[in-house]
């Protein structure tokens, strides 16, 4: 049956970000195709983590910071992970950041945190990651990439710069281990109602300015997202990688 190669039962995903957001959708709708999931977060994912083992599925907690965490210690975490459940099969770089900022004002320091969680971070759970996955003969990586993947923005220079060299790393890998059976494939969202995006909800011009572009006339929210992350976690998307999917209720067609 087709519904059946979109289940996820005995396989263990990794997610960033997850106290919250898409990263919490993303985390349980894993949970709810059959994954147990590891949860890996700077904050307290408890509320994730509990709504998960209601599900019957198991959860792992592994506490880093992705501004400061050295490739060493992203590394350990993905250990961490095999050695409590026993594999990695989905991995999902979700956490992310943005600072907003004139270009001729933006500060090293905010171009140096942005980078590090939107790029660096990415990359490094990736290669660990990936090392598992190539090994095992099987495996599926998800970035989350963005609408400015495809645009400029304003006054977001790091974030831009991080989502265009997500999609470049996404087809980088792809490109690498597809043959080893592994697939690496980015979700876009569009304007999606989540804490990053709470300063131009509250512009007032801006937000309606917004929605007046969405075909669908209304922000996403995570469980917008939530069937595309289990899609390309499943067998269902053996074939699809190196792909960008873009869940925007159509913002890039208007």
């Amino acid at each position: 049956m087709i519904l059946d190669s979109f289940r996820l039962d005995g396989k263990v995903a990794l997610v960033t970000g997850s106290t919250r957001g898409l990263g919490q959708a993303a985390a349980i709708a894993l949970a709810e195709a059959g994954a147990d999931v590891a949860l890996l977060d700077r904050g307290d994912p408890t509320d994730t983590a509990e709504q998960i083992r209601a599900l019957g599925r198991r959860a792992f907690v592994v506490q880093r910071d992705l501004i400061s965490a050295t490739p060493e210690e992203l590394t350990s975490a993905v250990t961490e992970v095999i050695a409590e459940l026993g594999t990695v099969d989905i991995l999902i770089n979700n956490a992310g950041t943005i600072r907003r900022s004139p270009a001729v004002d933006y500060s090293a320091t905010d171009w140096d945190d942005v980078l590090s969680i939107n790029l660096d971070a990415v990359f490094h759970l990736s290669q660990a990651a990936g090392r598992h996955m190539v090994a095992q003969g099987s495996g599926r990586i998800i970035n989350v990439a963005s609408m400015l993947t495809f645009q400029g923005g304003i006054n977001v220079v790091a974030y831009t710069a991080s989502k265009h060299a997500v999609a470049g790393l996404t087809k980088a890998l792809a490109s690498e281990w597809a043959a080893s059976g592994v697939t690496v494939n980015a979700i876009a969202p569009g304007y999606m109602a989540t804490d990053n995006t709470s300063a131009l909800r509250a512009d007032v011009e801006r937000e309606r300015s917004i929605v007046a572009r969405i075909p669908v006339g209304r922000w996403g929210t995570p469980a917008d997202l939530q069937g595309a992350f289990v899609f390309l976690s499943s067998d269902a998307a053996a074939y699809v990688t190196g792909t960008i999917i873009p869940v925007d209720g159509g913002w890039l067609v208007r």
